[in-house]
């Protein structure tokens, strides 16, 4: 079979469950590129008894042959990824020179975080719910050509000029519009000065890097965060993420033709979950919502936050698949739906009618009354089962219900988080 490359990403509003995925799928990659996001993104990753959390290094850099790499569209924290480097390190899993990072990446820096906490506590019960770690600030910096990028500190002399002026205007707002503390110049200038050298030992020039691991026969998979609903420009605005979370950013995002991508995986959780702030028309708040939360284990892998569960919402799984061009699924957490007696799937949306599928990134989404179709649930066992003929008959029909109504066939099913805990129905990286 002819090898190609794979993107991986998130179909709902992020946690989705591809942090397992990407590491199961790196054993048949060469290569893993993070392609957007910074460490307000977080994958667990589960092997044994040993979970790993990661938030800014690839979900492959557990595998020791496969090179990883931390494209252009990812805003940096020197801080978090030194970190979490040591933090992994110290687990015994050893990097030496397999990251690669773009010398276009954004760094972000303790303004940043400044800027970005003082206004989400300027909102009150308006906030949108961001992490709090810079991540809108970096990216409002990189859109506005004052940001700093890595491959500036070759010339730390020139950084410094700039930063001086930056820290001007942000110190500014700070003070004068929030009311809070200004940061120190000379602090964040020693600071960058001090982690550059180790920043710059893992400098690359990811485009070229990627086409010659190409011209090489390597496969790349492509690594997303968050999900597809927390698109900035296509997901439920204004309570998105900063960056673009759709499949094509992996070609922005590292540098490499939209031709090279190959593959697209969405992974989707067999329900529906939302962190933070925002529209979720089929949030439930009752026994069965608990229910998903509690059996799912629903906390945010980076903030550790509660996150809202409800139905399987197939309008805007749907929308998602077109915008991504999805060429199959892979459905996880599907354990987690064992012993209900029924499960519902929305299927349409009432009070849309004249927006069309442009409903999910309007202001009147929050209005929306799904339309649910009913299915019987199973009381049998499908947690660690790796056959598709084994699960309950009512499990299959449902996720061939899903494959149906998305126009997607189903490539994977995730039945637990171990690796080893999943059904492959299509092998990766092959036609």
């Amino acid at each position: 079979m002819k090898k190609k490359n794979l993107v991986v990403i998130g179909t709902q509003w992020g946690d989705e469950g591809k942090g397992k995925i990407v590491d199961l799928l790196t054993e048949y990659a060469s290569v893993v590129v993070r392609f957007q996001g910074g460490h307000n993104a977080g994958h667990t990753v589960i092997v044994g008894d040993k979970q790993t959390v990661l938030h800014l290094l690839p979900s492959g850099i557990l595998h020791d042959q496969v090179l990883c790499v931390i494209g252009n569209g990812v805003v940096l924290s020197p801080d978090a990824l030194l970190k979490e480097i040591d933090e992994v390190e110290a687990q015994g899993v050893s990097i030496g020179d397999r990251l690669k990072i773009s010398s276009a990446c954004q760094l972000i820096l303790p303004y940043h975080v400044a800027l970005d906490q003082a206004r989400e506590g300027a909102k009150g019960d308006a906030k949108i719910g961001t992490t709090g770690r810079g991540i809108g600030p970096a990216y409002e910096d990189k859109v506005a050509r004052r940001g700093v990028r890595l491959g500036e500190l070759l010339n730390l002399d020139t950084v410094a000029e700039r930063l001086r002026e930056v820290m001007d205007y942000h110190n500014f707002v700070l003070q004068g519009y929030f009311h809070q503390p200004v940061l120190d110049y000379q602090q964040v200038l020693d600071g960058l000065a001090q982690r550059a050298p180790v920043l710059l030992s893992m400098m690359a020039d990811v485009p070229s890097l990627l086409q010659q691991k190409m011209k090489d026969g390597a496969s790349i998979l492509f690594e997303g965060a968050q999900g597809s609903l927390l698109d900035i420009d296509h997901g439920t605005y204004p309570f998105v993420t900063s960056s673009n979370t759709a499949a094509g950013a992996a070609a922005i995002g590292t540098g490499i033709g939209p031709g090279d991508l190959g593959h697209i995986l969405g992974i989707t959780k067999a329900y529906t979950t939302r962190v933070g702030s925002g529209p979720f028309p089929t949030e439930l708040f009752d026994e069965i919502g608990e229910h998903l939360g509690r059996v799912g284990a629903e906390f945010g892998a980076t903030t550790g936050r509660a996150r809202r569960c409800g139905w399987f919402d197939a309008v805007a799984m749907r929308r998602v698949c077109d915008l991504n061009g999805v060429d199959g699924l892979c459905i996880t957490k599907l354990d987690v739906l064992d012993g209900l007696d029924s499960i519902k799937i929305a299927v349409a949306y009432k009070g849309c009618e004249e927006l069309g599928g442009a409903v999910v990134g309007s202001d009147q989404y929050s209005q929306v009354e799904p339309v649910y179709e009913e299915m019987p649930g199973w009381h049998g066992n499908t947690s660690g089962v790796t056959d598709y003929d084994l699960l309950p008959a009512n499990a299959r029909a449902y996720i061939e219900r899903l494959s149906e109504i998305l126009g997607a066939p189903v490539d994977m099913i995730s039945t637990g988080p171990e690796r080893t805990e999943t059904i492959i129905l299509k092998k990766p990286f092959t036609d």
